[in-house]
């Protein structure tokens, strides 16, 4: 699909999901009260409207969730509309509730409210993918598509192509074999000798490219696609510099070398054009809404981390002697160094003693855990068994040292011994909670069982998954599961 056609995309789904929300909510109203009277507050009532349509706006442009709409099935369409809906509620009523409006909210208003509006955006959403896909596949619409391969590469290409450009408006109108000489060079002189043509489907293949880009000027084309891996890029150069001054698209299929789960992209860096290995998936827009999060997350941890402050505080002093707080160096993401802020929940001479306890270390790998481990303080046990000790972290939220899920941050003598496995559990900011807080923490006895929980939430992510863990966590942190 066409950038022209993305942003048509975008922008009519939003228009669909904002009309959808206007009319169950004012149609669900109006069941409700009818000529009735008793609404109470009616400019509130439809400021909370107003509230789901401005959730729309943030989670249509920020979350970009109808990136694949083209290509959703019923069933795909159904989960993304009911997820839309019951994160737009869960985000708008906790708005109206820190408004004080719940009290001019109406439950009969908005029980029906949620069940019309999934129904009348899944209906409106199907009725203009069928439209939006016709339209996609009018002959006046679709990107015509020349292809350039070489000989032993031309049938897979274009059936590809084929394949999958009927889902997203392209299509194959031409195609142009090219053949390297036995040294892989390209000959133009080579292929002047006239070869007979073929066909694969309807797709009309020449043989050839000698003058190429003249050939084509008077026919009707949108983009080029050039699949020639084994023939050097300079004896292509003719071929792309042609195609730029006709102000086509061209698109170069670069050979890359298998690199597993990694993502790869042409990008701009500096003035050099590179491709990019990744093993981020996710869209960068997604980060920001978890940042955001982040920051609210931070404001109110750290409210809470004052009160709690003013009981544990005492009792910490009184206990051992020593300061509150402790403060340690972790590494964060991609190594950056940060300081990592807790209660103190041990003696001051903790860190010394440690070398003393290794013959005694619970975890088979590089972290040190240990049960009934002496360098603990009496108030230090209570405060690690029901997790107060971390909530000074909120800190580190609040700086973007952390996020509130994420991975285990290590310590400095902890990633000394790391190899490049255990380093892409550094790719993502470090977190507050995580997979292997939810998993049992000190009953996990095996490193290497948690960087798989880690990498296994760095592949997997998603703000979804987030909040999960987060629901989680407070579950464990109730429970004291497999704290020690």
């Amino acid at each position: 699909m066409g950038n022209k056609y993305k942003t048509l995309q975008t922008y009519a789904l939003w228009t669909i999901d904002m009309a959808c929300i206007v009319i169950t909510y004012v149609f669900a109203t109006w069941l409700r009260y009818n000529n009735n009277n008793d609404w109470g507050n009616k400019t509130l009532h439809y400021m909370v409207c107003v509230i789901f349509l401005l959730f729309c706006v943030v989670y249509t442009f920020l979350a970009d969730w109808n990136r694949d709409f083209i290509t959703r099935g019923y069933a795909r369409e159904l989960l993304s509309v009911l997820r839309f809906v019951a994160i737009m509620m869960v985000a708008s009523i906790f708005v109206v509730y820190v408004l004080n409006w719940s009290d001019i909210l109406s439950r009969f208003v908005i029980l029906h409210f949620v069940w019309m509006d999934i129904v009348l955006t899944f209906i409106a959403r199907n009725v203009f993918k069928v439209i939006f896909r016709k339209a996609l596949s009018n002959e006046n619409n679709m990107v015509k598509v020349v292809v350039v391969a070489e000989k032993d590469l031309i049938e897979d290409t274009v059936k590809k192509l084929q394949e999958r450009g009927n889902e997203v408006g392209y299509k194959v109108i031409r195609a142009y074999s090219v053949e390297p000489d036995a040294t892989g060079h390209y000959d133009a002189n080579a292929d002047k000798t006239a070869r007979p043509d073929w066909y694969i489907g309807d797709v009309h293949v020449h043989y050839g490219i000698h003058n190429l880009t003249e050939r084509l000027i008077t026919d009707p084309f949108d983009e080029v696609f050039i699949n020639t891996p084994n023939i050097p890029q300079r004896d292509m150069e003719d071929i792309f510099m042609g195609f730029e001054e006709m102000g086509v698209n061209t698109h170069y299929n670069l050979e890359l070398p298998y690199v597993g789960k990694a993502v790869s992209s042409v990008d701009d860096f500096l003035d050099y054009t590179v491709i990019t290995y990744s093993m981020f998936r996710s869209s960068y827009k997604r980060l920001f809404i978890k940042r955001i999060f982040d920051i609210i997350g931070g404001f109110v941890g750290l409210i809470l981390t004052g009160i709690i402050t003013l009981f544990l505080a005492p009792a910490i002093k009184l206990d051992s002697p020593g300061p509150v707080f402790f403060s340690q160096t972790r590494i964060g993401k991609n190594g950056r160094r940060f300081k990592i802020y807790k209660f103190r929940s041990m003696y001051i001479d903790a860190e010394e003693r440690k070398k003393e306890l290794m013959a005694q270390n619970e975890m088979s790998g590089l972290m040190f855990k240990m049960e009934d481990d002496p360098r603990v303080t009496k108030v230090g046990k209570f405060i690690r068994k029901t997790s107060l000790d971390e909530f000074p972290q909120f800190l580190n939220v609040l700086k973007g040292d952390m996020s509130l899920v994420g991975t285990r941050p290590p310590t400095e003598n902890e990633f000394k011994e790391y190899n490049e496995h255990y380093r892409r559990r550094l790719s993502m900011t470090p977190g507050l909670t995580g997979m292997w807080q939810i998993s049992g923490r000190s009953d996990i006895q095996d490193f290497d069982e948690v960087v798989k929980l880690d990498l296994k939430y760095i592949d997997n992510w998603s703000l979804t998954e987030d909040f999960v863990i987060l629901l989680k966590t407070v579950g464990v942190v109730l429970f004291s599961k497999g704290a020690k």
